[in-house]
């Protein structure tokens, strides 16, 4: 477990929206930079699977993901998340923050801050099953970039 700085207690503002799609979600995240459009696009997800202020950040957990372009880069960050979830730990973050961007040779490695998922405490949202390339939309212009995923539920 990493330790967690005073920094990293400052959630990010809510910078993205779940559009509709017949049987899936598409989620549309944005921010400044690509990192940022790529962190809101992760803490989206994890917003539709439970009410995400009743997440405490007291555990973090870290990911790496690599993709052969930008487009399979996100959907392998946002899926190793999911597993996080989908598996021992059952892990769910509050926020995500990318660590190591390289844009360059399509790698991350990112730190969820969050705590292992409790029905009960956690109001069960709406399951997700799997991130798909259908769709999938990665924009990066000066001072705004979006992100466009649609998620299997």
């Amino acid at each position: 477990m990493a330790n967690i700085t005073e920094e990293d207690w400052n959630l990010p503002p809510c910078n993205y929206e779940y559009l509709d799609h017949t049987a899936d979600v598409q989620i549309h995240a944005w921010g400044e930079t690509l990192t940022e459009a790529f962190e809101q696009c992760a803490n989206a997800m994890f917003g539709y699977m439970t009410e995400i202020e009743y997440v405490e950040m007291v555990d973090t957990q870290d990911i790496e993901a690599e993709g052969h372009d930008m487009l399979s880069l996100l959907f392998h960050f946002l899926d190793e998340f999911l597993f996080l979830f989908s598996a021992e730990p059952f892990f769910i973050a509050r926020k995500v923050k990318i660590l190591e961007f390289d844009k360059e040779n399509f790698k991350i490695k990112a730190r969820g801050f969050g705590e292992t998922f409790e029905i009960g405490k956690h109001p069960q949202g709406t399951e997700v099953k799997a991130i798909t390339y259908s769709n999938m939309q990665v924009h990066e212009n000066e001072g705004k970039s979006e992100v466009f995923v649609i998620i299997d539920i």
